[in-house]
């Protein structure tokens, strides 16, 4: 019989801690698969709460779960009924998503890949507004595309007054990192861009935020919850996770 991760047995040596078997290891696999499934949750799927509690009840597993996923390259976040396997990825795993590459996918300009990724900044930062908020597992965060696009703005307006106090009135140098090299840019970029048909331009600020956000709902991180504002968002377990492991980030701590 196995041991269960209890310990040595009570009848001698030969009770050693049970071995992992091939099957123990498909589970641990399947159970950090699951975590790479954004928007799956375990009280929606049965195999996926079981691994779950394996995970909880029995260390063992829990240790080999880990160890599968550390060999991917991935980052256990937290392990819970609320967010599931919550995974983030090593810069240099097979599952990172680096922003570079989001960005070129969303545009071609190099000055609009630095606004998407003030984006993504500005959406945490305002999910997330004080770091209670962060740290409180009930919290959930609401956002809007038009309230990202005006805190964004308002931010702007705060490094512009503080450029003329410091007598810094010259544009930053292309490609210069921080948020002052992104003001001037997104200050100067129109909030909407209409077309003829009122449709919101991808190049528009909101139009780079809403694909931001679009992203993260994607990936699990945000819910829509309307159409009011350019689009209104609630935050996941998943992202609150996300968000409180990049919170060390010298931009998000500014923003």
């Amino acid at each position: 019989m196995e041991g269960g991760g209890h310990g040595p047995a009570e009848h001698g040596p030969r009770a050693a801690p049970s071995a992992v078997t091939p099957a123990d290891a498909a589970d641990a696999a399947r159970l950090v698969s699951f975590g790479l499934h954004p928007k799956l949750l375990p009280a929606r799927d049965a195999e996926y709460a079981e691994l779950l509690r394996r995970y909880r009840d029995e260390p063992a597993f829990a240790r080999l779960a880990d160890a599968v996923a550390t060999g991917l390259g991935l980052v256990v976040l937290e392990v819970s009924t609320r967010a599931g396997m919550a995974l983030a990825a090593e810069e240099d795993s097979v599952f990172a998503v680096r922003m570079g590459d989001y960005a070129r996918r969303a545009t071609a300009d190099s000055g609009d890949r630095f606004l998407h990724g003030l984006a993504h900044l500005a959406v945490a930062a305002m999910a997330f507004p004080r770091p209670e908020d962060l740290a409180d597992d009930g919290y959930i965060g609401r956002i809007s595309v038009n309230g990202v696009d005006a805190f964004v703005r308002q931010a702007c307006r705060r490094l512009e007054e503080r450029a003329e106090v410091e007598g810094e009135n010259t544009d930053p140098a292309t490609g210069a990192p921080g948020l002052e090299a992104a003001w001037r840019v997104y200050a100067r970029r129109s909030s909407t861009g209409a077309t003829k048909d009122a449709r919101r331009l991808a190049g528009s600020t909101t139009g780079i935020i809403a694909k931001a956000v679009t992203f993260l709902v994607d990936s699990g991180f945000l819910q829509r919850t309307g159409d009011d504002a350019g689009g209104t968002y609630r935050t996941t377990a998943r992202y609150q996770l996300q968000v409180r492991d990049m919170a060390g980030n010298a931009a998000m701590a500014e923003l």
